[in-house]
């Protein structure tokens, strides 16, 4: 069997994958746009070039064997960025899960790793394949070794054989290490001969070979100019020459056979991957599950209680509601699981429901239950006219809250992350995807009975934590009761104008129809506007308009590259309009009418409480909190939102500016508590202080400008981040936030005294004690540690904002019960609660929702709620 090796310039592609794809962000606040293009790459090659062997070569620090012979070597680089610099250690975890080598040594390049083992590999009758985006590689081409070098982005590819190089340049592949001691390179900052470019460089050693033979025949070089130049800068393009030059006998300890590879580690992989938030490359390599054999386990005794008599229930017990489907709004009870001093007991389904003693149970608030997902197990009862009271202990919250980065999605996980292994995986007892199905009594019961008992095994060890924690008044007082005014939201539902919303379709199609034209028109032909090929086609060849990337099947016609065409022809501006409307129409549009609740016309969103590190709540089926309002069509998407009554109206109370104002109490910033209690506007409070000017001086762009960094400093931004979002230089970026911190010095100081604080403690937490663990806050590794120093900042600021709309939740929900008033929460998005009341309340509402909201917590600072309201969502803002 042939031998064939791949080696990857792991530092070179991971640039080229965080620049080629913009900055994002998992649920943890971790940028990973670097590690999703790094996996990407990774993932074809193995499936393209199969490998049989493999090397991750990295650079091993800023100092080589070169910067003895020129100190300035890779001068004038920018840092990198702290947003790329922390995806490092991931994709060195994702290489290890891949079972891929990976190496580094001291006082060398990755390039010379891959010089010296490449060579190698040609004596030992290897293929080889090196992949990286910098063409200095090229040199080490030959009949058995193909440099990959992408060019735009990370999928866009040139391979660069002897042929290739000899018809791109005239030049063997020797011959590039001479071309760039002539004309340098200013990525590397190596000079080469001034006022030679490429085009001269080739001319040279087309005819003269290689750079020596040049520097031997100068007087017979034409031109007298060009003489004088390679004379005056000889020494300085052998020394170029010698730093272009990869050397291929590096001290490397790492032989041929240690890179084989065998494949992927799958449960790694699909761990990583479930971290990163990676769901798409998850489902790609059949990632629903954790893979594995199950335990075996020892039996267990239950009872399975067909008919069910109030005899088994008792004052307090562990109690199990089994929904398989994530979507448990629309999805059936598979059975349930009791386990109390009475004894262990399965109540299948059917005889549950039908049994007045189970509902009087469920029913008594008195009676104190242990479940798992608390809100999950009341919406589903609820459906099935059960209304559950008295879940007194959270498993799932409880855990979440003693720590919110060990993500679980099932008990089973939680019971193994705190020692209980003996619940088997859902997928060992069920199967998954089309092999799914609902076992035999006997073993169903077993697995929900088994379930039930770990529930009250859990509901000991974890209380103990809270308390020790300091955290049992935050899980007490403040997530049981939020899971409660949770689940009525979600029952509740939101009413959807579906006429309105297939008028809104209709609509988008006549316009989509529109511009369709325009295209035709401006294209001059009917083409599918959808298919990249056929759009390249007629931008870059029937139109004139310069490519700017092209991929292995055709030209890009990415959004990115569209956007730079813009100011070259109308019909660009046309397609992205056209894209944009396409996309509002498949996933808001059809997307709602999807998941509509048919019978009732509502859609029932999940709030996910036990989710984000921050304790934010997200939404999903549908996802309400992130309907698109910067386009108009968007926000009028919210017109299909509407009060599920006659005579009602929506009604929507947001927070304004909230996380700036929890930042000056935290930090007690007098400048900023000062603006805050003054009523000033932040921003041209800001752009006065750091522009020096006075209130009637501040321009619209300078309050731009302190607004991005007002809130950039809230998510810890960086120059590169902050240069991004105002298209202005990292120096100039750079500037700006130092001369933010200098105007609002306690600011600064809480920036640092709390990352001294997180060492100590290994955490931070936020108003109301809930904790974020920051184990990396100490590491050796630079990226690991910066990440987790960010992270302390911003983590107290954005977990406090999210306790506190919380609480106002709570609070609100029991004012309108002691109200008497009919009014209902329906949705919270980010910093907003929606309502829907009577036209008759909305005085009382005007007057109740921000004097609940506004004093859910004391600060140093007054909170400020704005409100508004009308026939729709879209009117209410």
């Amino acid at each position: 069997m042939s031998k064939k090796l791949v080696l990857i310039d792991g530092n070179s592609i991971a640039y080229r994958a965080f620049f080629a794809l913009p900055l994002l962000n998992n649920d943890k606040g971790v940028h990973t746009n670097a590690v999703y293009g790094f996996t990407m790459m990774l993932m074809k090659i193995l499936e393209e070039e199969k490998p049989t062997h493999m090397l991750v070569a990295f650079d091993a620090g800023k100092t080589t064997f070169r910067h003895k012979t020129f100190s300035e070597y890779k001068g004038g680089r920018q840092k990198t960025p702290p947003e790329l610099s922390e995806q490092f250690p991931f994709i060195r975890e994702l290489l290890r899960a891949y079972g891929i080598a990976q190496y580094e040594l001291e006082n060398y390049e990755a390039d010379d790793i891959i010089g010296t083992l490449s060579l190698a590999a040609e004596k030992a009758g290897f293929e080889t394949k090196v992949i990286s985006g910098d063409k200095d590689l090229t040199q080490l081409s030959s009949d058995k070794t193909t440099v990959n070098i992408t060019r735009k982005g990370i999928t866009d590819i040139e391979e660069y054989t002897p042929s290739h190089i000899q018809e791109k340049y005239g030049l063997t592949a020797k011959q590039i290490i001479d071309m760039k001691g002539l004309m340098g390179d200013s990525s590397d900052n190596i000079p080469g001969v001034p006022g030679v470019g490429e085009k001269t460089a080739i001319k040279l050693l087309k005819e003269y070979g290689t750079l020596e033979n040049l520097l031997q025949s100068i007087d017979q070089v034409s031109g007298k100019k060009l003489q004088e130049k390679l004379s005056e800068f000889k020494d300085q393009a052998v020394m170029s020459k010698e730093l272009a030059t990869i050397t291929r006998e590096a001290p490397v300890e790492v032989s041929l056979d240690e890179l084989h590879y065998e494949g992927f580690r799958q449960e790694e992989v699909f761990k990583i991957f479930k971290e990163l938030g990676f769901n798409s490359l998850l489902e790609k390599i059949g990632g629903a599950a954790v893979a594995g054999e199950p335990i075996e386990l020892d039996e267990i005794d239950f009872t399975q209680t067909d008919e069910i008599k109030e005899e088994i229930f008792t004052q307090e017990g562990s109690f199990y509601v089994e929904v398989l489907e994530d979507n448990y709004h629309y999805a059936d009870i598979i059975g349930f699981a009791l386990v109390n001093e009475n004894g262990s007991y399965y109540l299948p389904v059917k005889s549950a429901l039908e049994s007045e003693a189970f509902r009087k149970w469920a029913e008594d608030g008195t009676k104190k239950k242990t479940v798992y997902d608390a809100k999950r197990s009341e919406v589903t009862l609820r459906h099935h006219g059960i209304h559950l009271r008295g879940a007194g202990f959270d498993v799932a919250l409880a855990s979440y809250i003693i720590n919110p980065s060990e993500s679980a999605d099932n008990l089973t996980v939680i019971a193994k992350q705190h020692g209980f292994t003996d619940v088997r995986a859902d997928e060992a007892v069920y199967g998954k995807g089309a092999k799914r199905t609902i076992p035999e009594n006997k073993v169903l019961g077993e697995h929900l009975v088994r379930k039930a008992a770990v529930l009250g095994l859990l509901k000991e060890k974890l209380e103990k934590e809270l308390w020790e924690n300091d955290q049992f008044k935050l899980f007490n007082s403040l997530e049981m009761p939020l899971s409660k005014v949770l689940a009525e939201m979600e029952y509740v539902g939101v009413k959807l104008d579906l006429g309105r919303l297939a008028k809104m379709g209709e609509e988008i199609r006549a316009r989509l129809a529109e511009i369709e034209a325009k295209i035709f028109e401006s294209a001059g032909e009917h083409f599918n506007i959808n298919s990249p090929k056929q759009l390249g086609v007629i931008l870059f060849e029937k139109l004139g308009l310069p490519p700017v990337k092209k991929t292995k099947t055709g030209y890009s016609t990415s959004a990115d590259v569209l956007e730079k065409l813009a100011p070259k022809h109308q019909i660009i501006e046309e397609i992205l309009q056209y894209r944009q409307l396409g996309k509002l129409q498949s996933t808001y549009i059809e997307g709602l009418q999807k998941v509509v609740n048919k019978k009732t016309e509502k859609v029932h969103t999940r709030f996910n409480q036990a989710l984000t590190q921050t304790g934010r709540l997200s939404s999903t089926d549908p996802n309400l909190q992130n309907i698109p309002i910067r386009l108009e069509e968007g926000r009028k998407i919210r017109q299909a939102f509407v009060p599920s009554e006659k005579d009602w109206v929506m009604f929507a109370a947001d927070y304004s500016q909230i996380e700036l104002r929890v930042l000056a109490h935290i930090a007690g910033d007098e400048k900023l508590i000062d603006a805050f209690r003054n009523d000033m506007d932040i921003h041209t409070k800001t752009a006065m202080e750091v522009f020096k000017a006075g209130k009637d001086e501040v321009t619209s762009n300078m309050r731009r400008h302190a607004k991005a960094v007002n809130f950039g400093i809230v998510y810890g931004i960086s120059d590169y981040g902050l240069s991004q979002s105002l298209g202005i230089t990292r120096k100039e970026a750079g500037e700006f936030i130092d001369r933010y911190l200098e105007s609002y010095p306690g600011v600064k100081d809480y920036m640092e005294e709390i990352v001294k604080d997180a060492k100590q403690k290994g955490y931070v937490e936020t108003l109301l004690h809930r904790r974020r663990y920051l184990p990396e806050i100490t590491s050796r590794n630079f990226n690991l540690r910066s990440f987790a120093e960010r992270t302390a900042m911003n983590t107290p600021i954005q977990g406090s904002a999210a306790d506190i709309i919380k609480k106002a939740m709570i609070e609100m929900a029991d004012r309108l019960k002691e109200e008497g008033l009919k009014a209902r929460l329906l949705l919270q998005v980010h910093d907003e609660l929606i309502f829907e009341a009577p036209e008759s309340e909305i005085e009382k509402l005007i007057e109740i929702v921000p004097d609940v909201m506004e004093h859910a917590i004391e600060l140093k600072v007054p909170l400020k709620v704005d409100f508004s309201y009308g026939p729709t969502w879209y009117d209410a803002k």
